[in-house]
């Protein structure tokens, strides 16, 4: 089964057929589009808040080891969400400008690329924007004396309408409403950045075990870089395989480059690393530390998320307005994951008008922030980075073998894509049965790289079935 085979074009499903490159006119800088859009999910407050709670059921949380190890960590997470999930689909979106559920064809083949990457992601992005609404209305309701579940319906239904209407759209929201919660995390941050030097992690965790006395231990260096790891990779994993939706929208390599750098690894570092620093900063200080353990005893839990600090830092009356705004600010990752979904049902069920299938994807998120099931965020994390760590490093492997370039798609339902998929899956989702896996979405990315490279070794791919009228062309030098 060569990958220079090829086949009879009448083996392609009509989503294949019908797929059109996105035109270079159509195309703009990556500050544009790509860095905005993704600088405002790591700035949704559900992401940043949790930088210090991951794995809050041990003690200290990722702080345990005091703010050089977690700084350490998040550097490390964001390095890997640049290379190895974001890279290679946002270059084969912008050197074929054409979207995931194309250019993932050539990995899991043309009917087998309806499934995954296709249906898939669409399935996964609906799940976000459940969170999204969840959490979002929960915060907008602490405010506006409306019934949350009345906000979650507005709120969803308006993120699938900005999504619908595409990526422009989402980044002209993306634009200047993330400005929001950076400047209420510059605001704590420099409100607490004077007693982070004074932060003791001994401290932190016997302050911990007094409110906790049954939790487990704290985490050690390599635990911490793990969990964090976890929690990093596993929100990003479907964001970063849809850097191929991003690329067909991009120039250049530059461009590619640029955005992802930009509106990717710093945007990590920065939000999360601020968030880690303000906790620090909070239990650094006698005076706020001591507010903290109190509001921490009251809820017989030491507080660890930065959001839930705010009352601490700025007094619970100008809390509820940073809250509202933060909340508010987190309309740009709705329409994000819209936009993703969208794209996927477009194109895999190019037949059915998009406002149907984006509508009852709609009306499933809603059901799942107002039944409260979006508000579990950790073990769906885990499940989105073993279901996408496989993917992209499965399709990582298929760009470097073809020289840098898209095959076209693969006949039917190519059994190296499948079975790395599957391999790597299995083990991204162990910490959700009992195992214990540490950085386990980054484990399934490499299961999924190293079984799709020994697969395509023994001839477990399937020919290579070109689109009609066009044949893959190597890429431009520089392009």
């Amino acid at each position: 089964m060569s990958n220079q085979t090829n086949g009879p074009t009448g083996q392609l499903p009509f989503y294949l057929t019908s797929a059109t490159p996105n035109a270079p006119a159509n195309r703009a800088p990556w500050y544009k589009n790509t860095a905005p859009t993704y600088a405002g999910i790591f700035l949704w407050f559900v992401f940043w808040q949790d930088a210090s709670t991951t794995q809050a059921g041990f003690l200290g949380g990722t702080l345990a080891q005091g703010v050089g190890v977690c700084l350490l960590a998040l550097v490390i997470s964001a390095l890997i969400c640049h290379y190895l999930f974001y890279l290679v689909p946002g270059l084969l979106g912008m050197k074929t400008g054409l979207p995931l559920y194309i250019v993932g064809t050539s990995t899991f083949g043309a009917k087998g690329g309806f499934l995954m990457p296709g249906f898939l992601m669409g399935i996964l992005q609906f799940g976000w924007l459940g969170v999204n609404v969840y959490f979002s209305s929960l915060a907008l309701a602490a405010m506006i004396p409306v019934d949350p579940r009345i906000i979650m319906v507005i709120w969803g239904l308006l993120a699938a309408f900005v999504g619908l209407k595409g990526i422009q759209y989402v980044g002209k929201v993306a634009t200047y409403i993330p400005l929001i919660p950076l400047i209420a995390l510059i605001w704590l941050f420099i409100r607490t950045v004077g007693s982070v030097g004074s932060f003791d992690p001994a401290k932190f965790v016997v302050a911990h075990r007094a409110l906790a006395p049954d939790a487990p231990a704290q985490l050690g260096i390599a635990g911490v870089i793990a969990a964090v790891l976890t929690y990093v990779v596993g929100f990003f994993a479907t964001a970063g395989a849809a850097g191929a939706d991003f690329g067909m929208n991009s120039r250049d390599k530059r461009d590619v480059s640029m955005g992802g750098l930009l509106g990717i690894a710093l945007a990590i570092v920065v939000t999360a690393g601020l968030s880690m620093l303000i906790v620090a900063g909070v239990y650094g200080s006698p005076e706020m530390s001591a507010r903290a353990l109190a509001l921490g005893g009251e809820r017989k839990s030491l507080i660890l998320d930065s959001f839930n600090l705010i009352p601490v830092v700025l007094g619970p009356g100008v809390a509820k307005w940073v809250m509202f705004l933060l909340a508010v600010a987190a309309f740009p990752p709705a329409c994000f994951s819209a936009f993703i979904a969208a794209n996927s049902f477009k194109t895999t069920l190019p037949k059915v008008s998009p406002f149907i299938s984006v509508g009852i994807g709609a009306a499933v998120s809603i059901f799942l922030g107002v039944t409260g099931y979006a508000g579990k965020v950790i073990p769906v994390f885990v499940i989105i980075g073993a279901s996408f760590g496989p993917i992209c490093g499965a399709m990582m492997v298929d760009y470097l073998k073809s020289n840098g370039k898209w095959t076209g798609p693969r006949a039917g339902f190519n059994p190296a894509g499948w079975i790395s998929w599957a391999l790597g899956f299995v083990v991204g989702i162990l910490p959700n049965l009992g195992v214990d896996v540490p950085a386990a979405p980054v484990l399934a990315f490499i299961v999924g790289a190293v079984v799709y490279y020994l697969c395509a070794k023994i001839g477990l791919e399937s020919p290579v079935v070109p689109l009609p009228g066009s044949a893959p062309q190597p890429a431009k030098p520089g392009a």
